[in-house]
């Protein structure tokens, strides 16, 4: 079944939900490239993976019109926003790709809540 065949979604919901696997895919990149680049990307790799994971239980959360998705939206918008500003101190392509994908994914987090 589509996204959009699921009626309990609202618009800010469904996008929100896209964009939740999005950052997830971004993230879970990020974090294997920059297992490569050596040193002082631990905080990095963390905080995606720590990302990816709470993207995609919120977005299935979101799905089956779960009672705690609120909650778990304010958290999945914090960790984007954390791993975001993380990501957007290297140089390296794969995280500069990775926060502009969590800012856009910590908004339609927080636009779903409101």
């Amino acid at each position: 079944m589509a996204l959009s065949e699921i009626d309990h979604l609202s618009d800010e919901q469904r996008n929100c939900i896209d964009n939740c696997f999005e950052a997830a895919q971004a993230c879970e990149w990020c974090a294997d490239e920059c297992a490569g680049e050596g040193e002082g990307m631990a905080r990095c790799i963390r905080l995606c993976r720590d990302v990816a994971d709470l993207t995609t239980q919120h977005a299935r959360f979101m799905a089956r019109n779960s009672n705690y998705s609120e909650q778990l939206a304010e958290a999945c918008a914090g960790a984007c926003e954390e791993c975001a500003e993380e990501c957007s101190q290297h140089d390296h392509d794969h995280c500069q790709v990775c926060a502009d994908v969590l800012e856009e994914c910590a908004e339609s987090c927080r636009a779903m809540m409101a």
